[in-house]
């Protein structure tokens, strides 16, 4: 009997996962409407419901620097109907940034790919009299701690690039926080702040506008859309590359058979002629990684910010 109650077990199983998704799956984006997170998960829901059936829903659930939506996602059930779209925020910054993070972002879970990923561009308004890193550099030196450099936020992409840009160059600045791309675009075109490392994404229709000025990025090599604009690297800037990511996973315990059609499905939407080229035109770099391959990944990312947020004694405050 005790062995037919387990066949019966493990056939309910495979018949479940085989059946998978026969109910609407939700990708949580833990923040709000609008970003490039959002974007990427609104541009997999559709080709994702395509190829494996069922519905793909996308759920906002913003706050708490990502937080709590990635708590929500290791709060759920590993069945396949909960996924979890985002930044590397809350994967590799918010657990060392917040005094207390509810979820273990090493083992609570399941790394499907990173989707994408695009470096940071330190820009100007287009009256600056800095006309290259040379210049940004020299200034610096000559007056510690008077360049403003502006961010979206305590503890984000823009924020930890500058702390890790002054700590490799000995320079000093202004840290701006801001509470959102939005403002801080509007007063780096005002000229009210100095400079950003801002996101190629958010940065490309100003600098083509001839609003800002771009003087390197941080990628490891140039990027196609900036091809005059050299990299940190390329100025002796070592240490320095630094991308923004957003990745899909899963809380701890997705069946294999069902990760591993998440993951063919996800990296096919990725390579699709008719997405990729839409996403390298704004900057997006698509990576679609193996999950084996996200996992080294994120424990790479994970340290190396931790030693930065520890080291310069960033906090979210």
């Amino acid at each position: 009997m005790k062995k037919l109650l387990t066949s019966l077990t493990l056939a309910a199983a495979a018949c479940s996962a085989w059946a998978w998704p026969d109910k609407p799956v939700t990708l949580v984006v833990p923040f709000p409407p609008g970003g490039s997170t959002d974007q990427i998960a609104r541009i997999l829901a559709p080709r994702l419901q395509e190829k494996l059936g069922g519905t793909f829903v996308v759920d906002n659930k913003a706050g708490a620097t990502g937080t709590i939506g990635a708590s929500a996602v290791t709060r759920a059930a590993p069945d396949g109907y909960t996924l979890f779209v985002s930044s590397l925020g809350p994967f590799v910054i918010a657990p060392h940034l917040l005094a207390k993070v509810p979820y273990n972002a090493l083992t609570d879970f399941d790394y499907i790919t990173v989707a994408v990923q695009a470096p940071n561009v330190l820009v100007v308004p287009a009256a600056s009299p800095h006309k290259s890193m040379a210049d940004v550099i020299a200034y610096q030196k000559a007056n510690p701690g008077k360049m403003s450099f502006a961010s979206s936020g305590n503890g984000s992409s823009d924020h930890l690039t500058a702390e890790l840009y002054w700590q490799q160059t000995g320079t000093t600045g202004v840290h701006v926080p801001y509470k959102g791309g939005g403002p801080v675009m509007t007063d780096l075109l005002g000229g009210q702040v100095d400079s950003s490392f801002m996101n190629i994404n958010t940065a490309m229709p100003q600098i083509t506008a001839g609003k800002l000025r771009a003087l390197s990025i941080t990628s490891a090599q140039r990027s196609p859309l900036l091809p005059s604009v050299p990299t940190l690297e390329e100025l002796g800037i070592k240490d320095a590359n630094v991308y923004s990511w957003q990745a899909v996973a899963a809380p701890k315990g997705l069946p294999a058979d069902i990760k591993a059609k998440l993951h063919a499905a996800i990296v096919s939407t990725l390579n699709d002629p008719a997405i990729k080229p839409k996403l390298l035109d704004v900057g997006f770099e698509v990576v679609a990684n193996t999950p084996a391959q996200f996992t080294a990944f994120q424990a790479a990312e994970f340290a190396r910010w931790k030693n930065l947020i520890t080291s310069r004694k960033i906090s979210a405050d």
